[in-house]
């Protein structure tokens, strides 16, 4: 017969364990405070991990959500700084050219002046420069009493000639153009000679006899020969001299005395 002593022994150790947290119980609930009971302990012992985990998970969604809010609030107050710090640049910028354009405008009253002839400042429109031709177009025309052949100039000098009179515009002939040609003198010698355009930045004076006495440097100013320019206007300055051994004028070149690249307002001569 199979003996039965061990699952004797585990039938004792079960039941002991059986009364012993049976006792374990018991003692909990009598520990437990009036209107708790030991169910509803263990019940919160049990859920308090995962009501912390969700009360955390919540937070951080509340938090993410603020933070959200936050750089929106940035972001939108970026955006207003940017527009404020654009407006600004652009107001400063319109001072500046509204200072520029005053200073231009003196000079150019200045020589008005100077002058004591009648003219009107204009201001340059276009541009159109090919290879060989170099003109302008101004804001002015024969309702402002522009006429064709009328000098055009800067308090730096002679910078051309109305070719083409329009009611409100009109077209400037430079004195770069290869067209152009304008009697001349220089102011210490004399000498008389013709200043014509070779389409690019500089000027050539030509039919100056190899036995003036010019150098690099000389002053060329308008002859008033030719009825367009007055005479004594500044046209520029002697750059470079070559006397040829052979012939009978010098190779003169000549730096225009104001910067027809960059024009924006000029005088125009009415009479």
């Amino acid at each position: 017969m199979p003996s039965k002593g061990p699952k004797g022994r585990k039938n004792i150790i079960m039941v002991f364990f059986i009364l012993l947290f049976s006792l374990a119980l018991m003692s909990l609930s009598a520990k437990q405070e009036k209107g708790i009971s030991f169910l509803d302990s263990m019940t919160g012992h049990i859920l308090s991990p995962f009501q912390n985990l969700f009360t955390q998970s919540v937070q951080s969604v509340s938090d993410g959500i603020n933070h959200y809010f936050d750089l929106v609030n940035v972001s939108r107050e970026n955006e207003r700084l940017e527009f404020e710090v654009e407006r600004l640049v652009n107001e400063k910028n319109a001072l500046l050219e509204r200072i520029f354009r005053q200073k231009r405008l003196s000079g150019l009253m200045s020589y008005k002046e100077e002058r004591k002839k009648e003219s009107l400042v204009a201001t340059v429109i276009g541009r159109a420069a090919t290879q060989w031709s170099k003109v302008v177009f101004i804001d002015k025309g024969t309702q402002h009493g522009v006429r064709t052949y009328s000098a055009v100039v800067t308090n730096s000098g002679v910078i051309g000639q109305i070719i083409h009179a329009g009611p409100t515009t009109s077209k400037v002939l430079l004195t770069i153009d290869s067209r152009s040609a304008v009697d001349s003198l220089f102011q210490g010698s004399r000498v008389s000679g013709v200043v014509v355009g070779t389409g690019e930045k500089l000027c050539k004076i030509k039919f100056v006899p190899n036995t003036a006495e010019i150098k690099v440097g000389d002053r060329v100013l308008s002859s008033g020969l030719g009825g367009v320019f007055p005479k004594g206007l500044v046209i520029g300055t002697v750059s470079k001299v070559v006397r040829k051994k052979q012939g009978l004028f010098q190779e003169i070149t000549l730096a225009p005395s104001s910067d027809l690249s960059n024009l924006e307002e000029v005088l125009v001569f009415l009479s």
